[in-house]
Protein backbone atom coordinates (compact mmCIF):
# COMPACT_ATOMS: atom_id res chain seq x y z
CA UNK A 1 0.00 0.00 0.00
CA UNK A 2 1.22 3.42 -0.81
CA UNK A 3 0.98 6.17 1.73
CA UNK A 4 0.66 9.55 0.40
CA UNK A 5 2.87 12.17 2.24
CA UNK A 6 1.20 15.14 0.68
CA UNK A 7 -1.91 14.65 2.52
CA UNK A 8 -2.45 15.28 6.03
CA UNK A 9 -2.08 12.17 8.38
CA UNK A 10 -4.37 13.58 11.04
CA UNK A 11 -7.34 12.99 9.16
CA UNK A 12 -5.81 8.76 7.93
CA UNK A 13 -8.04 6.04 9.38
CA UNK A 14 -4.46 4.60 10.45
CA UNK A 15 -3.58 7.56 12.86
CA UNK A 16 -7.44 8.04 14.16
CA UNK A 17 -7.85 4.17 15.00
CA UNK A 18 -4.86 4.47 16.69
CA UNK A 19 -6.07 7.16 18.70
CA UNK A 20 -9.82 5.16 19.08
CA UNK A 21 -7.59 1.87 20.49
CA UNK A 22 -6.18 4.63 22.93
CA UNK A 23 -9.55 5.06 24.26
CA UNK A 24 -10.89 2.00 24.21
CA UNK A 25 -7.59 0.96 26.05
CA UNK A 26 -9.11 2.35 29.19
CA UNK A 27 -12.10 -0.37 29.22
CA UNK A 28 -12.36 -3.86 30.12
CA UNK A 29 -12.31 -6.53 27.40
CA UNK A 30 -15.68 -7.45 26.39
CA UNK A 31 -17.06 -4.12 27.56
CA UNK A 32 -20.48 -2.97 25.72
CA UNK A 33 -19.74 0.44 24.78
CA UNK A 34 -22.58 2.82 23.66
CA UNK A 35 -22.04 5.18 19.93
CA UNK A 36 -21.99 8.26 21.35
CA UNK A 37 -20.49 7.76 24.40
CA UNK A 38 -17.29 6.61 22.41
CA UNK A 39 -17.65 9.34 19.72
CA UNK A 40 -18.58 12.36 22.39
CA UNK A 41 -14.72 10.69 24.56
CA UNK A 42 -12.83 10.24 20.80
CA UNK A 43 -14.11 14.03 19.73
CA UNK A 44 -12.63 15.69 23.86
CA UNK A 45 -9.12 14.77 22.36
CA UNK A 46 -9.43 15.04 18.74
CA UNK A 47 -11.86 17.05 17.00
CA UNK A 48 -13.60 14.97 14.47
CA UNK A 49 -16.75 14.11 11.89
CA UNK A 50 -19.17 11.58 13.05
CA UNK A 51 -18.65 10.32 9.35
CA UNK A 52 -15.11 9.72 10.01
CA UNK A 53 -15.35 8.40 13.57
CA UNK A 54 -17.95 5.51 12.01
CA UNK A 55 -15.47 4.98 9.00
CA UNK A 56 -13.13 4.79 12.10
CA UNK A 57 -14.96 2.02 13.52
CA UNK A 58 -15.28 0.13 10.76
CA UNK A 59 -11.43 -0.47 10.33
CA UNK A 60 -11.28 -1.30 13.56
CA UNK A 61 -14.01 -3.83 13.27
CA UNK A 62 -12.60 -5.22 9.98
CA UNK A 63 -9.63 -5.75 12.22
CA UNK A 64 -11.41 -7.71 14.85
CA UNK A 65 -10.38 -5.17 17.57
CA UNK A 66 -14.61 -4.21 18.18
CA UNK A 67 -18.26 -6.21 17.26
CA UNK A 68 -21.49 -4.63 17.06
CA UNK A 69 -23.96 -5.87 19.26
CA UNK A 70 -27.57 -4.62 20.00
CA UNK A 71 -26.21 -1.18 18.93
CA UNK A 72 -23.34 -1.55 21.48
CA UNK A 73 -19.98 -1.58 20.40
CA UNK A 74 -17.87 -4.36 22.17
CA UNK A 75 -14.11 -4.44 22.66
CA UNK A 76 -12.47 -7.10 21.62
CA UNK A 77 -8.60 -6.81 22.85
Amino acid sequence: MIVNKDTRPEKKIYYLGGLLIEILGKYPVNSKLDFFDIYSEFNSNKEITINLFSITLDWLFLLDLIKIENNKIIKCF
